[in-house]
């Protein structure tokens, strides 16, 4: 046998036989996509290469799957259909240097499967590129429901007409290095969107720029049916955002029915209504109200034209359980008006000195 008729099979073994972790599978074209995707197994390393595919992929109960880029700085691009992809029940995923453009409903689509006490575990979602989803409606850049240990870094979001992300009771999430901007004429209600059970999502070193009605919205609206686990009552807690940038829309952050929230470290850049939102959506059955939340070390620069109200506080709610501390307020267009109206005495805050100017 020749030296590379050896070199081939030993790689055929290290792959496909009993002493390997995974197979490996290389496509470059559609139809060698198609035809992958029907026989992937669990722990499949599926590279693709650079150029356009059409959409919709549905992918079930295949865990420890990777897809990348077999070039990461030449990634493919999925555009059209409902959704680019669609994972179910696929515990293990990583999703690395992938590009989706143009979905109906939504960009990439990771769920438990629909087995609410069963949900999908260890995700990560890394260097994709998601643009122009909907225009208008409920629909998702990233649309997660019932994953838990999910990380999502260095990702980009441009045009989507729901949420940017869409976490439905998902738990221990880190959002970091991630920019998220809107564009005229898509919807976009919210940047990144945490609700229906979701508990321990981290927030951290992302870019806003008008990015929907609510940059970031820590709870929500959810159906009974869909919370995770079953029987909560709260739409999120322990919801931590710090160190982002929030440019433009109509308010920088809501805190709707949060039972537990830190807003640190962030620059909130001339939000066009509010700078905050204190709201209550889901009532009733013994659902908590929004309550305990802190807000501190943030720099917010706004004007006076736009914000007349700084927290917008909406009924049944719990905002005498807020504490804000050591934030510094420039009212750009009226420095001396520059002092906020907050439900709650603020702690050391910093009134008509711009924060964006070294002292």
């Amino acid at each position: 046998m020749s030296h590379r008729g050896c070199g081939v099979l030993l790689l055929s073994v290290l792959l496909f036989g009993g002493l390997a972790q995974a197979a490996v599978i290389e496509v470059r074209d559609p139809a060698a996509l198609r035809a992958a995707v029907g026989r992937l197994e669990n722990g499949t390393v599926l590279k693709i290469g650079p150029g356009e595919y059409p959409g919709g992929y549905d992918v079930r109960n295949v865990a420890d799957l990777t897809v990348e880029a077999v070039d990461p700085a030449r990634p493919p691009l999925f555009k059209g259909a409902r959704n680019a992809w669609h994972f179910s029940g696929c515990s293990g995923l990583k999703l690395r240097h992938l590009r989706a453009s143009g979905q109906s409903h939504n960009g990439f689509n990771l769920d438990d499967g629909g087995q609410s006490d069963r949900p999908a575990r260890n995700i990560t979602l890394e260097s994709l590129e998601i643009r122009d989803v909907g225009p208008r409606g409920n629909f998702d850049g990233l649309k997660c429901s019932g994953l838990d240990d999910l990380t999502i870094r260095d990702c980009v979001i441009e045009g989507w007409g729901g949420q940017a992300i869409d976490l439905v009771g998902c738990h221990r999430v880190l959002i970091t290095g991630c920019r998220f901007s809107g564009k005229s004429g898509f919807s976009q209600d919210s940047g990144v969107q945490a609700k229906g059970g979701s508990e321990d999502v981290t927030i951290e070193k992302s870019h806003f720029t008008n990015a929907g009605q609510r940059p970031v919205n820590a709870g929500g609206s959810t159906g009974l049916p869909y919370f995770r686990p079953a029987g909560v009552k709260y739409e999120a807690r322990r919801i931590v955002i710090r160190d982002n940038v929030i440019s433009g829309s109509l308010c920088a952050c809501a805190f709707t029915g949060v039972d537990g929230a830190e807003f640190t470290g962030n620059t909130i850049l001339f939000p066009e209504k509010w700078v905050f939102r204190i709201l209550q959506e889901t009532s009733g059955n013994g659902f908590v109200p929004c309550r305990n939340v802190v807000v501190e070390n943030n720099s917010i620069v706004f004007r006076r034209s736009q914000v007349s109200v700084d927290v917008n506080v909406g009924p049944g709610t719990a905002p005498e359980t807020f504490r804000f501390a050591r934030n510094r307020w420039f009212a750009e267009d009226r420095p001396d008006r520059s002092r906020p109206q907050l439900p709650v005495r603020e702690q050391d805050g910093t009134y008509g000195r711009d924060p964006r100017t070294k002292p």
